[in-house]
């Protein structure tokens, strides 16, 4: 029989416990994936105990506490706490969100804590973003035009702008296009959920001239044929979006050239 294990340089290991402070009313055990790439260590799950009664009540809050009052070492990205900018982006009890939405009451037993999957990790919980910023990049997600700009604005109805409902909100967190397999296997040349998203985003606006070439450039059995609607996308994003429809208006856009 076949045995797969991890690299020795990859199996987890056990971590350091801080137990709860005294009088905990109300202890929650928070265990938070560790590695540091300075100290030559292997991962190691770290637990620790928070007192619910001294603590926000979202899963932020508890980290924020953690890295405070208990280990300052532990290293996480975190900045609006409103939802808004997506830098806590993290894998909270097996799932992809954002810790500042993500409530601690919302989830039984002890909590777990992981990067986004799939990325390289700097350290701890931050996730190095910069080949995912670099597809996003790609597909130039600003307006281009060829007529010489109004004196003003570039004016657009009220339909055309409902068009890019679902599309502008999204906040660049990376949610999506971790929790994505096909980005996970073909993740050097497939754009992924969300660059594929506001790929569209441009697209179908009005106001922009250059549609034509856009598609050009997603023209490729990867960039966005990788897609096999697997909606782990849309399950996850934390901001209720659906990158996968998205990606079909592309491909339906695909199809009409042809036709």
């Amino acid at each position: 029989m076949v045995q797969l294990r991890l690299p020795k340089n990859s199996r987890m290991s056990v971590g350091k416990t801080w137990p709860a402070p005294q009088g905990a009313k109300r202890p929650k055990t928070f265990r938070i994936y560790r590695w540091d790439p300075e100290d030559g260590a292997n991962p190691r799950i770290d637990t620790y105990v928070v007192d619910l009664e001294s603590c926000g009540p979202m899963v932020l809050d508890a980290l924020i506490r953690i890295k405070d009052e208990v280990d300052p070492s532990l290293a996480f990205r975190r900045s609006c706490r409103e939802g808004i900018c997506g830098s806590c982006s993290m894998n909270i009890d097996g799932e992809n969100g954002l810790a500042c939405t993500t409530a601690i009451d919302g989830i039984r037993g002890d909590i777990r804590i992981y990067p986004l999957p799939h990325m390289p990790v700097v350290k701890d919980l931050v996730p190095d973003l910069s080949h995912f910023f670099a597809q996003h990049a790609s597909v130039r997600p600003w307006l281009e035009t060829d007529t010489p700009a109004p004196e003003k604005e570039w004016r657009q109805s009220v339909e055309d702008r409902r068009k890019l409902d679902g599309l502008y909100e999204c906040i660049l967190c990376a949610c999506c296009s971790t929790a994505c397999p096909s980005y996970w296997w073909n993740g050097d040349r497939y754009l992924g959920p969300a660059a594929l998203l506001h790929a569209y985003r441009w697209i179908a606006d009005s106001r922009d001239e250059t549609t034509g070439e856009r598609l050009d450039d997603l023209e490729d059995p990867f960039k966005l044929y990788r897609c096999h609607t697997i909606m782990n996308c849309a399950k996850t994003c934390p901001k209720g979006l659906n990158p996968a429809k998205a990606i079909m208006d592309i491909r339906r856009l695909m199809l009409e050239r042809v036709v």
